[in-house]
């Protein structure tokens, strides 16, 4: 709360309370929890990783929930305050918020750090502690790019990989609160979107967006800043270790991701300069490419800036955007999504079969950067596919029961479990229409994407309670 009441104070917002509040009553609770187990020490384990990692989350979300619950403006009732806070948190950027420039400075701040926390909690989580926990695929991460991946307990090791994490993260943004502010931004905006830039979270402090700045400059840092949030944190500091760029392009996953941004691009830049509904619109291809490379990256990159109403576009590109949001950038960044390494090995799990059908007796393996992937990871790779599409549907019957059209709660399924922000339909630009039921449908939704699927459920299974 501490940066968030000193940025209220600095610009003399009159909206104060609220921090100083929530800040004195997490401190009190906070106290009162610690203060009887302060002597214990022993390490944790799997299952007890799985409960801390979910109940942590869920904790900081209420905390973050309380000053736009006290806070007048924007005065949100518990259920949009957690939809708000949990959509910066896991960097989704969706939004229940409208008129965002009439909002106090301390609030606005206070969306935006939520989003940045929240990104590197995501990237210690999947770099340092998933791979302990032994779901969903990624035990892929490089053995170089997170030192305690082969322990069995939650060593200080993680504590070493958070740093070297965080070093790149503080940096990174720097960098491109810098770039904004050189490229014309003010001070308070520079920072708050290289806050959720870095994060790939989406958040704005203007309900336009970076359509307010109308700035091809502006526009290109984003994507470039999106970019490097989008790519495994692991290879960051294999490369910042090593002063070689060559962990980068020796990476199947990043290869693979750069040529879907740029055939999906291309794709959508030629549906718009050709499209008739938008005549006039995109006069010229370049006009066309600027606007689909930014929304394409966007949203592969599961951060949700706009520069244009999506919902107004083709359905053809809509379906393609759609497509790329399910799918996610890499693993160990900020991203949501499935993650490209699990659309690789799928994809080459499906060549193993044909090779199989053509030769039966053949003997074919499944290898990424030169290294053979365990059957144990493509057997925990295929279920967390399945369960993810079961998922989509499940959360998309939910939002459809409370009266929804199926393009918007299809849409806002696929962006609450991708963690990516605006979707089609009525949410393509915030998702004040929906009710408290499908607002918590959501909220839940953000959370199972987040924590990968399993690091919730399991918790719903009789096994995991059992001694």
């Amino acid at each position: 709360m501490l940066p968030s009441l000193a940025v209220s104070l600095l610009y003399q917002d009159g909206n104060h309370a609220p921090f100083i509040e929530s800040g004195l009553l997490l401190a009190v609770l906070g106290f009162a929890i610690w203060w009887p187990v302060r002597e214990v020490r022993h390490d944790l384990r799997i299952r007890e990783g799985f409960l801390v990692v979910t109940v942590c989350w869920i904790i900081a979300c209420i905390g973050g929930a309380l000053p736009l619950v006290l806070s007048p403006s924007p005065g949100l009732s518990f259920t949009d305050a957690m939809f708000e806070t949990m959509s910066g948190l896991t960097t989704t950027g969706a939004t229940v918020i409208t008129s965002l420039d009439a909002l106090p400075e301390g609030v606005l701040f206070h969306r935006q750090i939520l989003c940045w926390l929240g990104g590197m909690g995501i990237v210690v989580l999947a770099i340092a502690v998933l791979p302990l926990l032994r779901i969903g695929g990624t035990q892929l991460i490089k053995a170089e790019s997170s030192g305690p991946m082969k322990d069995r307990k939650m060593t200080p090791r993680v504590a070493e990989t958070a740093k070297s994490l965080w070093l790149i993260y503080v940096g990174l943004t720097a960098l491109c609160a810098l770039a904004y502010w050189l490229a014309g931004m003010n001070l308070f905006d520079a920072l708050g979107h290289s806050f959720s830039t870095l994060a790939t979270a989406g958040f704005s402090t203007h309900d336009a967006s970076f359509s307010y700045f109308n700035s091809l400059t502006i526009e290109v840092i984003a994507m470039v800043f999106m970019l490097a949030g989008a790519i495994n944190f692991g290879l960051h500091v294999t490369a910042w270790r090593s002063a070689s760029f060559r962990a980068y392009y020796r990476d199947i996953e990043l290869r693979w991701f750069f040529w879907i941004l740029a055939i999906v691009t291309s794709a959508v830049a030629l549906s718009l300069w050709m499209a008739d509904s938008l005549a006039g619109a995109y006069p010229g291809f370049f006009s066309a490419l600027r606007a689909s490379a930014f929304q394409v990256v966007s949203l592969m990159t599961t951060t949700g800036f706009v520069t244009a109403d999506i919902a107004l576009w083709p359905p053809f590109t809509g379906l393609l955007l759609m497509a790329i949001a399910i799918v996610g950038a890499c693993a160990g960044s900020t991203t949501g999504g499935l993650k490209v390494i699990r659309l690789v090995v799928l994809v080459k799990m499906l060549m193993r079969e044909f090779q199989r059908l053509v030769h039966p007796r053949g003997h074919f393996v499944v290898s990424l950067n030169d290294d053979l992937v365990d059957n144990r990871v493509l057997e925990s790779i295929a279920v967390f596919f399945f369960i993810y599409i079961a998922s989509l549907i499940v959360i998309t019957g939910l939002i459809a029961l409370t009266g929804v059209d199926l393009t918007t709660a299809g849409s806002a399924a696929i962006v609450s479990m991708g963690n990516v922000g605006p979707g089609l339909g009525t949410v393509s630009t915030s998702f004040i229409g929906f009710n408290d039921f499908a607002t918590w449908v959501c909220t839940f939704a953000m959370l199972l994407g987040r924590l990968e699927l399993f690091t919730m459920l399991i918790l719903l299974t009789p096994a995991f309670w059992r001694e």
